[in-house]
């Protein structure tokens, strides 16, 4: 797109937004201030790699159906309707959406079927490199018909189809984009004006401070509760927590520790909410030599050093130090939410002695009784890069540090900005990522993270096992459900025993809410989702719920 044509459309943009102010009437007044430990690196839905990135795009973006409160994936039994009003399957395979004629993009225009044709190949698009795209590739065509309906066509039949068909594509506007070369999609300054179709309208953006939403007042799917939505963009958590005691915010999505939650308890103007846990937390190694990532890395492609690793580590040590005993250790890539959780599959426990003694038969000993195991004239070291914004993976870390210690291992801790972070991370230049993925409802969410079809997208270690791709891809197209779920443990055993990472923890989900917002309701999968039928009676309104918020 040329500067003068990307300047028309920014101008069109704002003009169709009438102004920054919110269309402000009784009810529909409220302005709330939600604080974010880490701004979003774009609000390119296809791009999106963080939650922070996804919380906003939901509330600018629709797709074309909705998980409902049943968080059902199989079939299209309880999923609500967005874009499309409705569907029907004229075959196995043949499944076609009829989209509701009143939806319109936010500076005017229709939602048409070409945009869902031209969505779908944006997002597979090798060019634009989505992490999304493997979760695409049983979808063999998206068509357009006449009279607004969109016809999907897949390559077989499998329980997911209409979970696949709707969950992961956040509806674009073709007219806006179609003239910007796919290669330069992910970085043009268009993304950071989007035009959606959702609830809210991006009005500004000022960045690492905050993002400020505004109603869209004619959504066609209702008016929105509140009318300005404020993300604003903290160092950490600690500051966020702050923030919220002193009033100065009125929601922080999650808790991350026992004592926080303790201290919001006592806050006569905040209450918590609990809802169910959808992350986990890791340590990823990388199987890619950092330097030259054709090659393998010099100690993590041994399975047997990342099996010593995974036992040197004390998950429950973790939980206690660092969040209060308000979680519970992993059994692999799996969150709780997950309907396949099952304490019981195979996982690597913690055994000091028995990590010594794998690293010791591999040749790493204290040669020189420094403390620390070495080789041929080389310490068992290596960095692990984590975000600076994260007081809990700070913590965490230092714990962790520790427990390596003690079997001779020095771990170097980076902390990094996050879009430092972010551009190591996914260029393949660590050693160790300390991570944290929020899975989406169906089980087949972790073959985008830890199959080898994810190597280049959210695979950022690079981990690939033939036999893991196996049972997983049999899982997903598994017609029976006893048989789908036996799959799927033994998937998860299969890759506790290869080690790929470190699980650590799944935190308790408890987020900080203002008394005065009703209407609360929190998706585990995605917490913003249901966040555009919040609202605050006029009754309970504070001053900046009429000005909107500095």
């Amino acid at each position: 797109m040329t500067k003068g044509l990307l300047t028309t459309v920014l101008c069109a943009f704002v003009a169709a937004s009438c102004s920054t102010k919110a269309d402000c009437r009784g009810d529909f007044c409220g302005t709330i201030v939600i604080a974010i430990g880490g701004e979003p690196e774009t609000l390119f839905p296809p791009a999106s790699q963080t939650t922070a990135a996804d919380a906003v795009a939901d509330l600018i973006f629709l797709k074309l159906a909705d998980i409902g409160p049943g968080m059902n994936s199989v079939g299209d039994e309880g999923f609500l309707p967005r874009l499309a009003e409705s569907w029907e399957w004229e075959d196995s395979v043949t499944l076609v959406f009829n989209l509701n004629q009143l939806a319109r993009w936010h500076d005017g225009a229709p939602v048409r079927a070409e945009d869902v044709e031209f969505t779908f190949a944006v997002y597979t698009d090798t060019l634009v490199a989505s992490p999304k795209a493997s979760v695409l590739e049983r979808i063999s065509s998206v068509t357009p018909r006449n009279n607004g309906q969109v016809e999907f066509k897949f390559r077989l039949p499998y329980p997911e189809q209409f979970y696949d068909a709707t969950h992961y594509m956040r509806i674009l506007p073709r007219h806006v984009l179609d003239t910007i070369p796919r290669v330069s999609l992910t970085s043009h300054p268009i993304t950071r004006a989007p035009v959606g179709s959702g609830p809210y309208r991006l009005v500004r953006w000022r960045a690492s401070e905050a993002i400020e939403l505004v109603a869209d007042s004619n959504f066609f799917l209702g008016r929105p509760g509140l009318a300005r939505v404020i993300f604003r963009v903290t160092r950490d958590t600690e500051s966020a927590l702050a923030q919220v005691l002193a009033g100065e915010a009125d929601v922080l999505e999650q808790l991350v520790t026992g004592v926080n939650v303790d201290r919001i308890s006592t806050a006569p103007h905040l209450r918590t909410i609990e809802y169910p846990s959808s992350s986990y937390l890791y340590l990823q190694f990388n199987m890619r030599n950092p330097e030259d990532p054709e090659a393998p890395h010099p100690l993590f492609r041994n399975r047997m050093i990342r099996r010593a690793l995974a036992m040197a580590v004390d998950q429950q040590e973790l939980i206690d130090a660092v969040l209060g005993g308000l979680g519970d250790r992993t059994i692999g890539p799996v969150s709780k939410m997950l309907s396949i959780w099952n304490d019981q599959i195979p996982s690597l426990s913690y055994d000091t002695t028995r990590a010594l003694e794998l690293l010791n038969g591999l040749g790493w000993t204290d040669t020189d009784g420094d403390g620390y195991l070495d080789r041929s004239g080389r310490r068992l070291e290596f960095e692990l890069v984590i975000p600076a914004s994260s007081r809990s993976r700070r913590q965490a870390a230092v714990v962790i540090q520790d427990q390596l210690r003690r079997v001779g291992v020095n771990m170097v801790v980076a902390e990094l900005e996050l879009n430092t972070l972010i551009s190591r991370v996914t260029s393949g230049r660590f050693d160790v990522f300390f991570g944290s993925r929020t899975q989406d409802p169906s089980p087949s969410t972790i073959r985008e993270a830890w199959s080898s079809s994810g190597i280049g997208g959210a695979n950022f270690g690079g981990y690939s096992s033939s036999e893991f791709d196996r049972l997983i891809n049999s899982a997903i197209e598994s017609q029976q459900a006893d048989s789908a779920m036996t799959l799927w443990h033994r998937a998860v055993a299969h890759i506790n025993a290869d080690a790929p990472a470190v699980w650590l923890y799944s935190p308790n989900t408890v987020a900080a809410v203002h008394r005065r917002i009703e209407g609360v309701t929190i998706r585990p999968d995605q917490w913003t989702a249901t966040l555009w039928t919040w609202r605050i009676p006029e009754s309970r309104m504070i001053a900046r719920d009429r000005r909107g918020a500095p």
